[in-house]
């Protein structure tokens, strides 16, 4: 079973949105502290946001005040709603724990168009 699985990717246009998903088949999801990253063509995979298991989050300076991560224990999910969305947020955007210690999954292509 693949442990990590994203979704909700797409083409949205320049200052839309998306929320992206992480279904995370791995126990004590609770007590882990879980992460975004991204990776964008040509370029190194870059951590986007984390969250631990008490709700506190950290962002990137490139996303402060434009994403929020957020997460659903009960779902063993994490999420990223992602708003104001520019060219330069374009890559496959991924999650796993902050470590990161888990196998990548196929990540979701987020593609920001003019």
């Amino acid at each position: 079973q693949v442990p990590l699985v994203e979704s909700g990717g797409g083409l949205v246009q320049h200052g839309g949105s998306l929320r992206l998903s992480c279904a995370a088949s791995i126990s004590g999801f609770s007590r882990i502290t879980m992460a975004w990253y991204r990776q964008a063509p040509g370029k190194q995979r870059e951590l986007v946001a984390t969250i631990t298991s008490g709700g506190n989050t950290n962002y990137a300076d490139f996303v402060q005040g434009r994403f929020t991560i957020s997460r659903d224990n009960a779902k063993n999910t994490v999420y990223l709603q992602m708003n104001s969305l520019s060219l330069d947020d374009t890559a496959v955007y991924y999650c796993n724990t902050r470590t990161p210690a888990l196998p990548w999954g196929q990540g979701t292509q987020v593609t920001v168009s003019a």
